[in-house]
């Protein structure tokens, strides 16, 4: 088995505001090339997390260690050498461009007048190709789409050359579209470049599509694993439990439990038609029962066929067996 090399490692490390401890003392680890996904309720301390394991943020107690170098110890330019940090409340800067942003982050590996020389100007247009920005090169930050944004942070986070990179919500604000090529693009610079990625989320069913891990935060601690163990041993289910919805473990994402009155009974062989159609009557009020008087069988062509009162009725879509079931 080859030997995962951790880049970075918490010992006895308690976080929180002056004497307000958010966790109970937490020892945790992050290796080369792994993405990690950080989830949790609103104010559990995710945001606090991550400023404390980048140096922003001084620990209540313990150690943050960082390729064997404590971060308590390191000044900001040290620091700026070993993590790359995107954060969600970017300022608004109208006068630069998507270059102009990157480049900002090879500063820590200048000389003291901040001149760019050839290597540097080679490695901010390839972190700026990486993220699929190069046509947006000149265009000023402003201008950009919320994508685009985040996109030209990841970027400078790669100029600055980092072994880690820690990002806070990266896909908050963001469409569906967006928040997956965001997603996505993480997956393939911690498979491809071997960064190691922690950020934190709200989209658990992207986390668990794309996270070697998932880091769950509680009040009483991080669970941590591989993000289809969690699933199995009802990690992910048992935190995520409402009157309102559950998380399935079959499908790996959320179901709203609705409440019925009416029963019915549905049949069928196709498991996808079974799936949309069982959905769609779960929202319209009915519980599906063995022994209902109205029946539903579906088949394949497809075609929902109603019995009831003594006769069949057939109808060719969704939208019309509800409306008919209505009748």
């Amino acid at each position: 088995m080859e030997k995962k090399y951790e880049i970075l490692s918490t010992r006895k490390l308690v976080i929180g505001y002056k004497k307000k401890e958010l966790l109970p003392p937490q020892n945790l680890s992050l290796y080369r090339g792994e993405m990690v996904c950080l989830i949790g309720q609103n104010g559990c301390g995710k945001s606090t997390l991550i400023r404390t394991l980048s140096g922003l943020q001084v620990a209540i107690s313990g150690d943050v260690t960082i390729k064997e170098k404590k971060i308590s110890q390191l000044n900001n330019a040290a620091k700026a050498k070993l993590i790359g940090l995107v954060l969600t409340d970017s300022t608004e800067i109208r006068s630069l461009t998507v270059r102009d942003m990157v480049s900002m982050g090879r500063f820590p590996h200048t000389n003291w007048f901040g001149k760019l020389n050839n290597k540097d100007e080679d490695i901010i247009s390839q972190s700026i190709e990486k993220v699929h920005l190069t046509n947006k090169s000149d265009n000023y930050f402003s201008e950009l789409s919320d994508g685009e944004k985040q996109r030209t942070l990841i970027a400078k986070a790669l100029a600055q050359d980092t072994p880690i990179i820690f990002l806070d919500e990266p896909t908050a604000h963001l469409d569906l579209p967006n928040k997956i090529d965001i997603m996505l693009l993480l997956r393939h610079l911690s498979n491809d470049m071997q960064k190691t990625i922690l950020l934190s989320t709200h989209e658990l069913e992207l986390a668990i599509q794309t996270a070697d891990k998932i880091w769950m935060m509680q009040s009483s601690g991080i669970q941590k694993g591989v993000p289809e163990d969690m699933i199995l041993e009802n990690k992910i289910q048992s935190n995520f439990y409402s009157k309102q919805f559950s998380f399935n473990n079959k499908t790996g994402g959320f179901e709203i439990k609705y409440t019925g009155n009416k029963t019915i009974c549905l049949n069928g062989d196709d498991p996808v038609l079974l799936f949309w159609t069982k959905r769609a009557l779960l929202r319209a009020g009915y519980v599906l029962t063995e022994d209902a008087y109205t029946r539903i069988t579906v088949t394949e062509k497809p075609e929902w066929i109603i019995y009831r009162d003594n006769k069949t009725e057939k109808r060719y879509n969704i939208e019309n067996l509800l409306f008919t079931l209505r009748q």
